[in-house]
């Protein structure tokens, strides 16, 4: 089995890379990187500039990701700046601005990219539809989880058992990754 490094901090970061690349092969370890996120206009753009630094700083092929909640009726908000808006406003701010809303359609947006020392990045994408709800969940979840209900789910991703969340969570991007692996036959990655 080969290794995949993923360099991240992130709990559930680690836990998608592992449910979606450990069937295909590829053994998921992690290890934590100090790398700052820059404030750009998309989830791309940020996960590149991670993946570049982190590349040419450890001197080794690397993986970063970065992921935004984009609301159909808020014209994409709050996008890029999902983190920065659950850290002031939460998930409590984002549901008084959606009051009276009706068209609560909303996605997340995945991006993972992969680098190589002094070379550019590579993108792998993937898309999780679904809705905001009225209210949140009752239950103790993380982030976004309590308010987004995915597409074809029977209730919060927050009250989804576990091994039943990837029926409902798209994993693409990571087995976008898979097969470029394997038909670039890197034998070691890392990922942020």
């Amino acid at each position: 089995m080969k290794k995949i490094m993923y360099v991240t901090g992130n709990r559930l970061k680690i836990e998608s890379a592992k449910h979606a690349l450990e069937p295909l092969g590829f053994e998921v370890d992690d290890v934590k990187l100090e790398i700052p996120e820059i404030q750009a206009d998309d989830v791309a753009e940020v996960a590149m500039y991670s993946a570049k630094l982190a590349a040419d700083e450890l001197q080794t092929p690397v993986m970063t990701s970065d992921l935004g909640l984009f609301i159909k009726s808020l014209n994409g908000f709050p996008g890029v700046y999902t983190k920065y808006v659950y850290g002031t406003i939460g998930i409590d701010g984002l549901l008084r601005l959606m009051t009276g809303i009706e068209d609560r359609a909303a996605y997340f947006k995945e991006v993972i990219a992969y680098c190589e020392p002094g070379g550019e990045p590579i993108c792998f994408e993937a898309y999780t539809y679904g809705a905001i709800a009225q209210s949140k969940s009752p239950s103790q979840a993380e982030n976004w989880d309590y308010v987004f209900i995915p597409n074809g789910a029977p209730t919060f991703l927050s009250d989804i058992p576990k091994d039943e969340k990837w029926n409902f969570w798209s994993v693409d991007g990571y087995i976008q990754l898979a097969d470029y692996l394997k038909k670039k036959k890197v034998s070691y990655w890392y990922f942020f």
